[in-house]
């Protein structure tokens, strides 16, 4: 899980000197982002977007996917959002030595507005947007993006529901097969 929770500030395979689980969890995720920018339902929903987010659209589809997994969260987990994401949380704060200052600087930020479980909500989802945009110096427009999820909501739903069947699907097989082999990035 600290892996895949720390692949997007790791470039390259700069990761040979962390344990062998994290690792792991930087290739799945690695594999995961891969499989989900080829996915024709992720890109159909990307084309319902504005065309002003340009590159950022497979950012606001990942994040209006996280709303669908945590607003449908028991259709997935017998184990509640709430207890789950504190979970992680706790997770990632003691093994904070191991991870990225970039990911050490976000944690708190993460943790103080709850984003995981808030995700489920258009004012968590607002924030988060909010945040992003600011974090590409307003070029993504992304805070604008809550507008073109309620607009497709229903379609979005659909798209997030198809894709994560298969999702699930592929991660399952991926574990086994990282599982059965040494990683070599």
């Amino acid at each position: 899980m600290t892996g895949n929770f720390i692949a997007d500030h790791i470039r390259g395979n700069r990761f040979t000197h962390l344990d062998p689980e994290i690792q792991k969890g930087i290739f799945l995720h690695r594999q995961i982002d891969t499989f989900t920018d080829a996915h024709p339902v992720v890109r159909k929903s990307k084309r319902r977007l504005h065309a002003r987010y340009g590159h950022y659209k497979g950012i606001i589809i990942d994040l209006f996917y996280d709303h669908f997994l945590a607003k449908n969260w028991n259709q997935y987990s017998e184990t509640p959002l709430e207890i789950y994401v504190d979970k992680v949380y706790q997770l990632l704060e003691d093994q904070k030595e191991k991870l990225p200052k970039k990911t050490q600087d976000l944690l708190p930020y993460m943790i103080e507005y709850n984003w995981l479980y808030n995700y489920q909500f258009f004012e968590g989802m607002q924030k988060v947007l909010n945040g992003m945009n600011k974090r590409t110096h307003l070029q993504s427009q992304m805070h604008l993006a809550l507008e073109d999820l309620k607009d497709h909501y229903t379609e979005f739903e659909k798209d997030f529901t198809l894709f994560f069947e298969d999702l699930r699907a592929f991660t399952k097989n991926k574990i086994i097969e990282i599982n059965q082999t040494t990683i070599n990035p």
